[in-house]
């Protein structure tokens, strides 16, 4: 299969059956998310491996979290109880669950929050380059996997539910298994290039 075909194909296995990756599969991934492109020649990741004894406490924290925004935001009860149940499972049924942290290792201290602000969404664009190098490699191998944002949005529920040092900012988890046949992942629509790209 060329890049191109492989890009083309991938897509979110939400169907995901174990047994969970084993060491050699994981590291592998990991070594290939870290030929991601970042800025100064940094690599700006840390990825926790997070085992079954860690997934329950984790969820709790998070749905914690959770459940105090939709509340914030006004949810009707039975909507925000579906969302906390389906968050849930995909964290504890997942084979594997990889999380990845940003860390300002190697980044450019600026004094100004312009600057700052500018140097950190830099290394945000390389952690999206590391998570799809993972992404793209699993599908290549076979494998099931597909991204979840919600640690963007329960950060420190999450350093505090692992124990993560407090410069590591969680950014996405990626479950990772192996394809449920039954499973058919959404088609992808075709590009719509005339909204997408203009020139000037």
């Amino acid at each position: 299969m060329s890049l191109e075909d492989a890009i083309r194909a991938r897509r979110s296995i939400r169907g995901l059956l174990g047994p969970p990756l084993d060491d050699t599969e994981l590291r592998a991934l990991v070594a290939l998310a870290l030929t991601a492109p970042a800025p100064h020649h940094t690599q700006p990741w840390r990825f926790v491996d997070i085992t079954r004894a860690r997934r329950a406490p984790l969820a709790n924290a998070m749905g914690a979290a959770w459940q105090a925004d939709m509340e914030g935001d006004g949810v009707p009860h039975a909507q925000r109880e579906r969302a906390l149940a389906r968050s849930r499972r995909q964290l504890v049924a997942a084979p594997t669950l990889l999380l990845g942290c940003l860390v300002p290792d190697g980044l450019r201290r600026y004094a100004d929050d312009r600057r700052w602000r500018a140097e950190w969404g830099l290394a945000q664009h390389s952690f999206g380059a590391a998570l799809q190098n993972v992404l793209l490699a699993a599908s290549g191998r076979g494998l099931g996997a597909f991204w979840i944002s919600a640690p963007l949005y329960a950060q420190d529920a999450v350093r505090a539910a692992l124990d993560l040092p407090g410069d590591w900012e969680p950014q996405a988890f990626i479950a990772l298994g192996r394809r449920d046949p039954a499973y058919t992942p959404f088609d992808r629509p075709e590009p719509d290039l005339g909204r997408h790209l203009v020139r000037r």
